[in-house]
């Protein structure tokens, strides 16, 4: 094992597992003043919960060997961490131990399923939230994990993914999407303003997001080599690049330079190069940035105009920066870093980066919508009418986010 890049590693677990406080000031300060609380307390949960179901049988499913050899999913050979070593490599990298690669994917496991809190945020009954995270987390992201990372048939088909936008984002913001629809609207959405009620906590949560962001990115390198520092390079590049052209998007449609689409637009462009952190150089960086920000601000207002009710605009944000991103991955790979894949041009490259994008949409929509359907029916979805009137703060939790 490399020490230098075990201890590199080992730190981008660290930033990467920040981006869930983060994104939990993000979301909070997002939502009205009566739900920030639980809010943040949905990140939070998601740390604890996908802490242990990651360790049990979470990355096992995700990376150990085909289960029957479909490239579906894994089996649990590693459940519980059997024969993870801290002191030995895995099969996934030899320069780090296999338990610092365990450590390093399970916060991205871990901030998946709170990105998509921000779909159903101010409505969703708690019990059913903890619910649908465990099996979310088991049924929906082990499994494409495992075709994109663990040496199942995305993988195997030479899509690329550099750090999670099949993954991580479309994964997510297509979850996130089908919550919306299923759970339904806020009362009162798109009848009475519901305006997010701490810009500064916005803002605090997009700069942690950013900060975490170069070890989400960069530790993707699994070393800490020149792959990290370019990718650290392009996920700044592309960031900066994106919330240029929100806060342009705003001023021309919205007529003024909005702050929180300064913060929204920060986060579209760190979504959009996460597919190509690796691959591509500082130019495709900027231009997908430039896109990602201009997307990601009209895929929102088109929702508002169908009145979907994506509370957070994870779909907008995740699902089409995540799309964009991967799709610019095929588009601009080999251009200032790296080279396409031997043997597969740059149309096959697209067509297959496609297949990824329609694959990893179509199961996480029909295989979130039943874990929801089948809470709907049973458990129930949405806390109560008078709860949801009151604030999710007090009625769930009985603790409000300011105290005077």
């Amino acid at each position: 094992m490399n020490t230098g890049d075990t201890a590199w590693i080992l730190a981008c677990s660290a930033l990467v597992l920040l981006m869930t406080p983060g994104l939990a000031f993000f979301y909070g300060g997002l939502v009205r003043r009566k739900n920030a609380t639980a809010t943040i307390m949905h990140s939070l949960m998601c740390m604890g919960l996908v802490g242990v179901v990651w360790v049990l049988w979470g990355y096992s499913l995700a990376f150990s060997g085909d289960f029957n050899g479909w490239g579906i999913v894994g089996d649990l050979q590693w459940f519980g961490l059997a024969g993870v070593s801290a002191d030995e490599t895995g099969p996934y990298a030899d320069n780090i131990s296999h338990q610092t690669f365990m450590v390093f994917q399970g916060m991205f496991a871990i901030i998946t399923p709170a990105l998509i809190t921000g779909g159903f945020a101010e409505r969703m009954k708690f019990s059913a939230f903890v619910i649908f995270t465990v099996v979310w987390v088991t049924v929906v992201y082990a499994p494409v994990t495992h075709w994109v990372w663990g040496g199942g048939w995305l993988g195997n088909l030479g899509a690329l993914d550099f750090a999670g936008g099949t993954v991580v984002h479309i994964n997510s913001g297509i979850a996130a999407l089908a919550a919306a629809l299923i759970i339904g609207k806020r009362i009162g959405f798109g009848e009475q303003p519901m305006p997010p009620h701490n810009v500064p906590m916005i803002v605090l949560g997009a700069g942690l997001l950013w900060f975490g962001w170069f070890g989400f990115n960069a530790g993707s390198a699994l070393a800490a080599d020149g792959v990290a520092v370019n990718a650290f390079v392009v996920t700044n590049t592309a960031a900066a690049a994106a919330l240029v052209s929100w806060v342009a998007m705003s001023w021309i449609f919205g007529k003024r330079p909005s702050i929180i689409g300064a913060a929204s637009g920060a986060v579209a462009g760190l979504v959009a190069i996460t597919p190509a952190a690796g691959f591509v150089g500082a130019m495709p960086a900027v231009i997908i940035g430039l896109v990602a920000g201009a997307i990601c601000y009209g895929a929102i207002e088109l929702l508002l105009k169908l009145k979907v009710d994506d509370a957070l605009a994870v779909w907008g944000v995740h699902g089409m920066g995540g799309t964009w991103g991967a799709l610019a991955t095929g588009l601009f790979v080999g251009i200032g870093y790296s080279a396409l894949p031997d043997g597969t041009g740059r149309g096959e490259q697209v067509l297959i980066q496609l297949i990824g994008i329609v694959g990893t949409a179509i199961w996480s929509f029909i295989a979130t919508s039943a874990i929801l359907l089948a809470l709907k029916y049973t458990i129930g979805l949405r806390v109560d009418e008078s709860e949801e009137q009151l604030g999710l703060d007090a009625s769930t939790h009985g603790e409000g986010a300011y105290t005077i």
